[in-house]
């Protein structure tokens, strides 16, 4: 493919960074960029703005396959992916950050009022990551939630702590509940796919998929220490914190927001119906402990610097809180803040970008989630007419892939080793990035 980004940010960065080894990049923005991570990569740069008919002709935008807006300018985003519209048929997407942009943006492919002009695909990051902080919350003590096949079906990570029941226990002999299958784990920050034998160590980050009844059991059974999550304190009032807010209000968990700035406070107050709205600096130990933050269930930091969140979840985590969750602008510091004891470290344009690769690039196969920053892909995958059945235990993969789960007309069946892979079911596939397209053209050959 060739994909052209406008906007040289460290989004763009990201974007190319995961796709250039695969499909040709040409980076357009209005300033010529010095970031040094643009010259490692094999890509084109041009200099110019991402609405300017001239360059896009230049660098023969009708040959494009996708045209993605990321600057830092949401109204320049808008006119670029409407100009390339106008000049091509190829996939436009545009990046937002104001949720006016999304709401009044009545251009977008689907909406109420449409018109010649029509963007594919709009992403406000923020809301991505707001969504997966709420899964992750609502599930106790799971560090990543993935649903599938309408809720059938799910995937829940968990961290080996010293309370594990089966922590240096080997996989065969761990008693989990029936359709519940170990797929992946992350060790030193190397994903790997399990056998029988692997044994489950210390900080081990596991990855489960099956049914959600069978998941449901397995989180109150192995990882549920107390109830559901009851309390939970935001630092930050900005447009995650008050969207997160307003998705915990509705499933009945007890709200606190810290937010510094006293206006912003007031239209939290004003949005906000079961939430308490405190006014202060979620990085003043004294405020955290006077307003009892302690004592609850998570904590999640999603003010937009980097530096206060690492100190507000340090400080949190020095009060007693079992979980905290914090969000990140520089996709690099997502494993340093893990590395010193923050549970779990999302960054929102990791999540933009991976909604990308999963529904826009790849075409062949569906990405259903990506996992630990991209070493694992959840693949959807339709078993052709001509497949020959046969048991998965006859399954002669070329790599290292665990069918997770088959969903044959209405059923969902998690397999085991006499199940039949049979034409036209569909398999939700896991395994790691390399091995792909592996599992792919293994399928597509038929038999």
């Amino acid at each position: 493919m060739k994909i052209v980004i406008y906007g040289a940010n460290e989004t763009a960065c990201l974007i190319a960074a995961k796709l250039y080894e695969d499909h040709d990049i040409v980076i357009i923005d209005d300033t010529y960029s010095n970031n040094e991570e643009f010259q490692k990569l094999d890509i084109e740069y041009v200099q110019g703005a991402g609405s300017n008919i001239s360059i896009l002709e230049a660098i023969g935008i009708k040959d494009a396959d996708i045209f993605i807006a990321c600057s830092d300018n949401d109204e320049a985003n808008i006119v670029a992916c409407l100009t390339v519209i106008n000049m091509t048929k190829l996939k436009t997407v545009c990046f937002v950050s104001k949720k006016d942009n999304v709401e009044s943006l009545s251009l977008v492919r689907g909406s109420k009022y449409q018109n010649g002009l029509m963007i594919d695909y709009v992403l406000w990051p923020e809301e991505l990551i707001t969504q997966e902080i709420f899964r992750i919350i609502t599930v106790p003590n799971a560090i990543d939630v993935e649903d599938f096949a309408n809720g059938k079906a799910r995937l829940f990570e968990y961290r080996i702590d010293y309370g594990t029941k089966f922590i240096n226990k080997k996989i065969k002999n761990c008693s989990f509940p029936e359709d519940t299958l170990i797929v992946g784990i992350t060790r030193d920050d190397k994903l790997f796919i399990p056998d029988g034998e692997t044994e489950l160590l210390l900080n081990d980050k596991v990855i489960f998929m099956g049914s959600s009844y069978s998941l449901d059991i397995l989180a109150n059974k192995f990882f549920q220490d107390n109830t559901d999550v009851k309390q939970v304190t935001i630092i930050g009032g900005g447009n995650v914190g008050l969207m997160l807010a307003q998705n915990l209000e509705k499933v009945n968990v007890k709200i606190k927001i810290i937010e510094n700035n006293y206006d912003r406070c007031e239209e939290l107050t004003e949005n906000l119906k079961h939430t308490l709205v405190i006014n202060g600096d979620g990085a003043n130990y004294a405020l955290l402990e006077e307003e009892r933050v302690g004592e609850s269930d998570v904590v999640v930091c999603v003010t937009d610097n980097d530096e206060k969140n690492l100190l507000c979840s340090l400080l949190s985590k020095q009060l007693g809180v079992a979980k905290v969750i914090t969000r990140v602008s520089k996709n690099a510091n997502a494993k340093l803040f893990e590395k010193v004891g923050i549970d779990v470290a999302i960054s929102q344009d990791s999540a933009a970008i991976d909604d990308i690769d999963n529904h826009l690039i790849k075409t062949e196969v569906e990405i259903l989630a990506t996992v630990e920053r991209g070493q694992g892909k959840v693949l959807e995958i339709c078993v052709p007419h001509n497949f020959k059945a046969d048991t998965l235990m006859n399954l002669r993969m070329p790599c290292k892939a665990i069918i997770a789960i088959i969903q044959r007309r209405n059923r969902i069946i998690i397999p085991r080793g006499t199940t039949q892979v049979m034409p036209y079911d569909n398999l939700i596939v896991f395994t790691t990035q390399e091995n792909a397209d592996a599992v792919l053209n293994y399928f597509r050959k038929g038999s």
